[in-house]
């Protein structure tokens, strides 16, 4: 049984918290085609399977055009992290199982409200430009 969810434009609402969620969704860009994207799929599965508290979302970007675009995807496979509501990580590359480890604990450990407060003075300094 898979422990990660197929996210798609329909259902991408209900899978990824807004701002006042306090949900984690650690989000796979795909395609089956891509021999990257098929070497990091197990890699992606265990880490869903270590952290049942997480939500892990495989999107494929042949099916998904749309989400793609939306999380400007230009290379796959891509990892993006969503933390309450906030884009906080987003890269291309596959990436080996300890490095993912690791990032999923630093995602773990991020201050938040500092984030929140960042992403405020980042929005507000543009909307003066």
């Amino acid at each position: 049984m898979s422990s990660t969810v197929e996210l798609t434009k329909e259902n991408f609402d209900d899978i990824v918290p807004g701002p006042e969620g306090k949900d984690f969704v650690f989000i796979d860009f795909w395609a089956g085609w891509c021999g990257p994207c098929r070497q990091f799929a197990p890699v992606f599965e265990k880490a869903a399977e270590r952290h049942p508290d997480l939500v892990f979302a495989k999107v494929d970007t042949e099916a998904q055009h749309e989400l793609a675009a939306a999380f400007e995807v230009q290379s796959i496979p891509t990892l993006a992290i969503i933390r309450e509501g906030v884009l906080v990580f987003s890269q291309p590359g596959a990436l080996p199982e300890t490095v993912f480890e690791d990032l999923i604990n630093q995602a773990r450990s991020l201050d938040m409200a500092d984030v929140k407060r960042k992403v405020a003075e980042e929005q507000a300094a543009g909307g003066q430009a």
